[in-house]
């Protein structure tokens, strides 16, 4: 077959199954108010959710960096990429942390996908929840080990699942997200711990959605649990609240050891530019300095969720700053998000497979520097397309 063939037969597939994308083109700085497709919306789909994308530390540590430093790090840390502002981010980060170490990754698809194959391999066994991150289950997938899945967040089956691999492989590995990036629900921390722990395994957590919006330092939702300690390795980004790019992980001294040796996702990929880590490193003190932003990101939140409860209109297991609206239908999902587009907002329908078949919903995420009255038109837009398309 051709690849034309090809092409055109799985973009048909797509079209004829609901779930053809297209890109849409977002002008402007990144902020609570962007121009989209052309026009000017109140921005609920991103996860610049503290507003530091273009705060002027943050933005003016990456100009001084890319002055000083040039715009790329010009190869892989094992090479010639390693410079001493990645040594000092990263310190920076562990001390943040409560960890001994971290280690940058330039995304946290590639931090997953090179943590997991070095952790376990084809006589382990990984146990994992339903709703965990693609990039978990593509981890997995390169790791060879064995995968067992348990229903998100059923700790009975979960457990259920670490006692049966404890009993018939060798390494064990548990591997969760902490915030759950479709749901908006956050792990059941505590009790997998205890868990982890009680059957001998590795406990992974991806806090992709967490770090910088959960806890009272920030750290995360293991720190908002109060499990920080509990976790053996914790994966964070730093595209998302910390407004840069990349990923990190952070453990023992000796995890960082391994995966400088092990994990092939960082060892043959160039290394973070100097300005995306400065402008992590600014956005890190922020968190510190201003807890504000998640306060009012978590109010917002809550705001929101209220105001659409007001109006019969449901969020599922939401508890964070990701405010699902489950739908159902791919297509009267992605007309709920064309009318709110329509109204001057944008909230992005998501449908298959980045959720579950029949599952289509609108996956709003406020930002910090929203205001409540941004908060309540929303909420009042929404209501009345709900209405017209109940």
């Amino acid at each position: 077959m051709s690849l034309a063939a090809l092409a055109a037969r799985t973009l048909e597939e797509l079209h004829a199954d609901g779930t053809h994308r297209r890109m849409r083109v977002l002008d402007g700085v990144q902020a609570p108010r962007m121009r989209v497709d052309g026009r000017e919306v109140l921005l609920f789909a991103g996860s610049n959710y503290l507003d530091l994308a273009a705060h002027p530390e943050v933005a003016g540590a990456a100009a001084r960096a890319a002055r000083e430093l040039g715009c790329a790090a010009g190869g892989s840390r094992l090479i010639n990429g390693n410079l001493a502002l990645h040594e000092a981010f990263e310190a920076e980060l562990a001390t943040f942390l409560g960890s001994e170490s971290a280690l940058v990754f330039a995304t946290g698809y590639m931090a997953n996908v090179g943590v997991i194959p070095a952790l376990v391999g084809p006589e382990d066994e990984v146990v994992s929840d339903a709703l965990s991150h693609a990039s978990i289950v593509d981890g997995c997938r390169l790791s060879r080990a064995r995968v067992s899945v348990f229903p998100h967040a059923d700790l009975d089956a979960a457990e259920q699942r670490l006692r049966e691999a404890a009993e018939r492989s060798g390494r064990v590995l548990l591997a969760v997200d902490g915030v759950y990036s479709m749901d908006g629900d956050v792990a059941p921390l505590r009790e997998l711990v205890a868990l982890a722990r009680r059957y001998g395994a590795m406990l992974l957590l991806d806090d992709a959605h967490g770090t910088g919006t959960l806890g009272p330092k920030g750290r995360g939702s293991a720190e908002w649990l109060g499990v920080d300690s509990g976790v053996d390795v914790h994966m964070g980004t730093l595209g998302k609240a910390l407004g840069s790019f990349g990923a990190f992980v952070a453990g023992t001294a000796r995890l960082r050891e391994l995966l400088v040796n092990t994990a092939r996702s960082f060892i043959f990929s160039c290394a973070l530019s100097p300005p995306q880590v400065a402008a992590a490193r600014a956005a890190l003190g922020l968190v510190d300095r201003e807890p504000w932003r998640r306060e009012r990101l978590q109010a917002n939140a809550a705001r929101l969720r209220a105001r659409l409860a007001e109006r019969g209109i449901d969020t599922a297991s939401s508890t964070t700053h990701i405010v699902p609206v489950i739908v159902g239908d791919n297509a009267a999902a992605m007309a709920l998000c064309e009318g709110l587009l329509e109204r001057g907002f944008y909230a992005q329908g998501i449908r298959h497979p980045s959720v579950p078949r029949g599952s289509a919903r609108l996956r709003i995420t406020p930002m910090a520097t929203h205001s409540e009255a941004e908060i309540d038109s929303l909420a009042e837009s929404l209501a009345a397309l709900w209405t017209r398309t109940a």
